[in-house]
């Protein structure tokens, strides 16, 4: 899969920017970096890479500010790279869009299993609809006017579309394969972001809750303690 896969990386310090570059590719990445935001969102419109990894701070255009722009025209995956841990950097970075974050300093097998991780629900997502050729009849789950369709891989809320990144799609899948079931946070980082180790809960959270704005808030109940279910 990787042998393909044009990143566009923007990173504004040069050590980090070079390494990384140098680490993506010798795992068989194409690699655009650019070192500001304005640079990276001309790049990400001049070449329409499959994969965009964005440090939180960079000049001309921040990395949150990228992320929003970049959704606005596509549902291409977008990991979000921060030199902190901070909460701030995590939930806005992720409410503007991004599938993913990693915290620098990080190690360059963990970055490429990240990639990696997150392109399979991409491909995944498309592999399913061209499978489908259209919109599916025989898989379509109702929960009151929320239609998902598990076939076509599309989500009508009172007969009108619902946009979804990949993430999100799968997200919802999880819980409309077992309505009125309690999922947990672990499981869903385990089911939904492949995460084979303890991850932060907190992409789970900010995921639901973009959720919710799309498919309505009262859809995803939060059970206090142990995680989320969907109404059936």
């Amino acid at each position: 899969m990787a042998d393909q896969t044009h990143v566009l990386f923007v990173e504004d310090d040069d050590v980090i920017r070079e390494a990384t570059q140098l680490a993506l590719e010798r795992n068989g990445f194409v690699v655009t970096a650019v070192p500001d935001g304005l640079s990276g969102l001309e790049a990400f419109r001049a070449d329409r890479p499959d994969i965009a990894l964005l440090d939180v701070m960079v000049p001309g255009l921040d990395g949150v500010s990228l992320c929003r722009s970049i959704r606005e025209e596509s549902v291409v995956p977008v990991i979000m790279l921060s030199a902190r841990a901070d909460a701030i950097d995590v939930v806005l970075g992720l409410e503007a869009g991004a599938d993913d974050y990693v915290t620098k300093p990080f190690d360059g097998a963990v970055l490429v299993a990240r990639i990696r991780a997150v392109l399979r629900r991409f491909v995944q997502a498309g592999a399913a609809r061209a499978d489908a050729g259209g919109p599916g009849t025989g898989g379509v789950l109702t929960f009151g006017d929320l239609e998902v369709d598990t076939e076509g891989m599309e989500v009508r809320r009172a007969g009108r579309p619902v946009a979804l990144t990949p993430t999100e799609m799968r997200l919802l899948l999880e819980f409309s394969s077992a309505p009125g079931t309690v999922l947990s946070r672990d499981k869903l980082l385990e089911r939904v972001w492949d995460y084979g180790w303890g991850g932060d809960t907190r992409v789970v959270d900010v995921h639901v809750q973009r959720l919710r704005q799309k498919i309505g808030q009262d859809r995803i109940e939060t059970v206090r303690g142990f995680g989320y279910k969907l109404k059936a």
